[in-house]
């Protein structure tokens, strides 16, 4: 009755009833140890409180504190003990005290209980040895709450490959208060396939870890998600139990502070104490299994064939193997054997730079030397030398500079395992372990360096590297291309999904570094380890690499030579300076062309800059004065875009991925001046860092871009709920200066109205045309100006990029293929105004002075360039003055002529009347007369015997018939 109870015979409560707890401590740093019944258990007679521990007491590693006498115990056999921490690294299911919050941030776009209802199936998933993120776009948090005594810290390993899910660590401690930066939560990207590792301090108090991700699905790519293991907490108190091994590890000793995993074809249970071994004849298991699985009967995929080394006679045996660990039996009912090998081939010629020297490998040259693979190294001749880099495109041997590995994400069971195998004319992806391995190969090149001849080129180029590959895939297979930079930050440079046809890539160096290709190949992206898609491949055919540090040569190039030429040394030429091929003497390139990084020798090394440019001082590249000059109807046109040499920048509108995140297209733009330098700087920037230290970092290759046209993805602050805007994905559109030029042929385009403001303006427009991204003029308008009314244009600055038509399902900008067209609106493509472009006005002349002003001529078709001349101002005569002139003259000239008439009538009245008397002499009979009368010419008169004869009456005339009738009447 009494143990029914809960009592036993003094009246005390069963040990099994309840159990030891301390109190929170108090302002001196004590507390006690208290006993507290049993969830779902009544009972009294409890033991008296006792005083505990300090606060700050904690354990060992492999103790725990046994509550009842309060001293620390060493862990039993089958179990660990962090001492003051807890650990978890079994993700068989969410751990207590774990919890999932998943949210839609953005609440632009749609109603924002929709899209909360939208993430309810997104959260952290287990994966057995791990912890997934989510793989949409919605904010996944992974929550775990706990209280330190003392300070102490997390610690967590995980991957985190894909730039485009946002990967967070922060923490809330009892002051509200997350990180001491902002930029501390943001977690570092891993390479592929390779475990990183993180750790923060920890305050004293509450503290609440957040491990949150946040998809970006730009298109209809998945994200890869971020996993998660091995969590740690240091700093708690201290450990009143100890932790069971987890299945497929063991504690073989006491005081164990972790647990060792189970080798393979062993097994085990939660808290074992050993592995059991399987059966091996029937079962197999890998590490770390808690059971044996049945070997199932071998076929095709158990087994791969690889190529020996080459022996003394040039023979090479073809082999075939089972792939390891074997995990299938011969002795079963159809059941495949391994095929016989040993079959002899002719071994493949060895690569360029390398020489059979009568043994059974390949040796490189001598320096200074080169072969094409087939034959003895030969020494280059004078006036050249050797064009060092890499050409690997036999396959008998691994080179020495490459190795392969294998990696699984949540097993060992490829490691050691070659993930790529030789096979004559190429290397192929090997069997590896499971489907969702990563089978990896990679190549060392410890820098990059031009020619002798043009060690001073500042050009973009340094050297290339070039791949003939394809993949046979019938699942969703994935071949990673990547890039690691003096071996701190390793980026996806390419990736291919599913089959590929056999096709070539090239990759640019443009900087002096140490750097490490890697080809990884997945079958498959899946959690589970399988073996079904194991004929699944990647090939490679051949690898080049140029101007690579410590390579070998294939071939000779010219070089220059020094002004001695008793040795034949190659000496460097100054910076834009090629080889003359009469004399093998450097030569400077002349104005206006730029050098090319490809070829030196010769006057054609020297390539002409493109209309509107000018070359750099060192003939590096060309690039824009912001002067342009255009001759139309034989006037020359000038431009002067100076005010657009700084670097303009232009965010488009905003875009929605089709869950509804907002997003921008952002980009950066420098047109001209400079001096050629690339001005535009994108970034991707999810931390707080500043300009001025991408700058600082561009020398470790920190994730910035500079060019003369940038583009960066924006996620707005409101968006995703950061404190601040992101940028990612950002990219160069133009990398190289090609030229400057004007076309009038949009004065007849038909243009939307609501693209440009109404204008009176036609002029010519101006577009600088840059590598890269290109695309043809006819081609563009159509694409941007689909119909519309004709109208005139107003004055803008047009830059073009690719042109193409993005696939349907691909979202604005979104993803490889779309367009980007930029129109700079600005009365800086008017040309500079000339002469020609302004007429003068007399004003009216006031006061004896006149006034001429100048005025543009309407419309306006300039800005800039010739000012309008000053108001003139000149003497000048009044009009009334001209009038009394005009009167006087006139009135002169008036009198004259009235004088001139009186003058000759008179004259005309003598001439008549000595007429009139001659007629009257002649007919002296009928008017008998004196001989000298009144009619005579009297004395003084002028005795003028003219007669004036005349067919047309005239003035005079009549006055002479007048003077006739009078003399006839004197008669009478």
């Amino acid at each position: 009755a009494w143990v029914s109870s809960g009592i036993d015979e003094e009246g005390n409560a069963l040990a099994g009833d309840y159990h030891f707890e301390y109190t929170e401590c108090d302002s001196s740093g004590s507390r006690w140890r208290v006993a507290v019944p049993n969830p779902s258990v009544e009972c009294s007679g409890l033991p008296d409180p006792v005083k505990g521990k300090e606060c700050t007491f904690s354990c060992a590693s492999g103790e725990y504190l046994e509550m009842k006498n309060q001293v620390c115990s060493k862990c039993a056999e089958g179990t660990y003990s962090l001492g003051s921490g807890i650990k978890f690294d079994e993700w068989d299911e969410l751990p207590a005290g774990f919890s999932n919050v998943a949210t839609f941030m953005d609440t632009a776009v749609g109603s924002a209980e929709n899209k909360a209802d939208s993430c309810n199936n997104s959260s952290w998933t287990p994966r057995g040895n791990y912890i997934e993120s989510n793989r949409d776009d919605c904010t996944v948090s992974l929550i775990y709450a706990v209280h330190l005594k003392k300070s102490g810290s997390v610690f967590f390993e995980y991957q985190y490959i894909d730039n485009n899910i946002f990967f967070e660590f922060f923490i809330q401690n009892d002051q509200c208060k997350e990180m001491e930066s902002t930029a501390d939560k943001w977690v570092k990207l891993t390479d592929n396939g390779e475990w990183g590792s993180h750790s923060v301090t920890l305050k004293s108090g509450s503290n609440i870890l957040y491990w949150r991700t946040t998809g970006i699905l730009m298109g209809s790519k998945v994200v890869k998600p971020v996993l998660v293991k091995n969590i740690t907490i240091e700093g708690v108190a201290y450990t009143s139990e100890c932790f069971a091994c987890k299945p497929g590890t063991f504690s073989d000793k006491p005081g164990s502070s972790g647990c060792q995993v189970c080798p393979r074809n062993t097994y085990s249970e939660k808290g074992a104490k050993e592995c059991t071994k399987c059966k091996e004849e029937m079962y197999y298991s890998d590490e770390g299994s808690s059971v044996c699985i049945e070997r199932p009967p071998c076929t095709n995929k158990d087994f791969f064939q690889i190529h020996t080394p080459c022996d003394k006679e040039g023979k090479t045996q073809i082999m075939y193997k089972w792939i390891e660990p074997k995990i299938c039996r011969e002795d079963l009912p159809d059941a495949l054997t391994l095929p016989p090998s040993g079959e002899r081939k002719d071994c493949p010629p060895c690569n360029p730079g390398f020489y059979n020297n009568a043994s059974s490998s390949c040796t490189p040259c001598p320096p200074g030397t080169f072969s094409d693979g087939t034959q003895e190294c030969r020494a280059c001749p004078a006036g050249t030398e050797p064009a060092l880099g890499f050409e690997y495109k036999w396959w008998n041997i691994l080179p020495g500079n490459m190795k392969t590995s294998c990696f699984n994400v949540g097993n060992s069971k490829c490691d050691g395992m070659n993930g790529w195998e030789v096979a004559g004319d190429h290397i192929q992806s090997g069997a590896g372990g499971s489907d969702n391995d990563y089978l990896i190969l990679n190549l060392h090149i410890p820098g990059f360096k031009p020619p002798t001849s043009v060690t001073g080129a500042t050009g973009s180029e340094l050297g290339r590297i070039t791949f003939i590959f394809e993949t046979i895939c019938s699942a969703d297979c994935v071949l990673y291309f990547m890039a690691d930079v003096n071996r701190k930050n390793t980026n996806v440079v390419e990736s291919w999904e599913r089959s590929k046809e056999k096709q070539s890539y090239t990759h640019i160096i443009s900087k002096n570094a140490s750097f490490t290709f890697t080809w990884a190949f997945q079958r498959i992206n899946e959690g589970q380890d399988s073996r079904q898609f194991i004929n699944d491949m990647a090939k490679i055919y051949s690898i080049t690499v140029t101007n690579a540090v410590d390579g070998v040569a294939s071939s000779c190039r010219a070089c220059a030579l020094g002004s001695e030429q008793s040795g034949s040394s190659c000496v460097p030429c100054p910076t834009g300076h090629y080889i003359e091929k009469e004399t093998s003497q450097c030569q400077e390139c002349p104005d206006n062309t730029f050098l090319s990084i490809h070829q030196v020798y010769g006057r054609e090394a020297c390539i002409p800059c493109g209309p509107g440019s000018k070359s750099t001082k060192d003939h590096s590249a060309c690039f824009s004065d912001c002067l342009v000059s255009y001759i139309k109807d034989n006037q020359t046109l000038n431009y002067d875009f100076s005010n657009l040499s700084q670097v303009g920048s232009l965010m488009s509108g905003p875009s929605f991925t089709s869950r509804g995140t907002k997003f921008f297209h952002f980009f950066n733009i420098s047109l001209c001046g400079n001096e050629g330098k690339k001005m535009a700087i994108c970034t991707d920037n999810i931390t707080d860092v500043t300009l001025k230290d991408m700058v600082a970092e561009s020398e470790d290759f920190s994730n910035f871009v500079g060019a003369f046209v940038c583009q960066s993805t924006i996620i707005p602050s409101d968006s995703k709920g950061f404190r601040t805007a992101l940028a990612l994905q950002s990219n160069s559109l133009a990398d190289r200066f090609l030229g400057a030029t004007v076309e009038t042929m949009l004065e007849n385009i038909n243009i939307k109205t609501d693209m440009f403001p109404p204008s009176p303006i036609k002029i010519p427009d101006v577009h600088f045309f840059y590598k890269k991204r290109f695309m043809n003029w006819e081609k563009f308008f159509p694409q941007i100006f689909p119909s519309a009314d004709l109208m005139d244009i107003y004055p803008f600055v047009l830059l073009i990029t690719k042109l193409c038509s993005p696939p349907s399902s691909c979202p604005a900008g979104t993803c490889d293929g779309c367009t980007f067209y930029f129109v700079w609106e600005s009365a800086e493509a008017c040309p500079l105004c000339t002469e020609q472009d302004y007429h003068e006005i007399e004003g009216a002349c006031k006061k004896g002075f006149q006034e001429t002003l100048y005025v543009w001529n309407e419309p306006k078709h300039c800005i800039k360039g010739v000012p309008l001349p000053e108001k003139r101002t000149s003497t000048c005569e009044t009009v009334d003055f001209w009038l009394k002139v005009g009167a006087g003259v006139g009135a002169f000239t008036a009198v004259l002529l009235i004088a001139l008439t009186c003058y000759f009538w008179k004259k005309n009245q003598k001439l008549e009347y000595k007429y009139s008397k001659l007629v009257m002499t002649a007919n002296s009979k009928e008017c008998e007369l004196p001989a000298a009368d009144s009619c005579a010419i009297m004395e003084g008169e002028d005795n003028e015997e003219e007669i004036v004869y005349s067919n047309k009456q005239s003035l005079l005339g009549k006055l002479k018939s007048l003077a006739t009738k009078v003399s006839s009447n004197c008669c009478y």
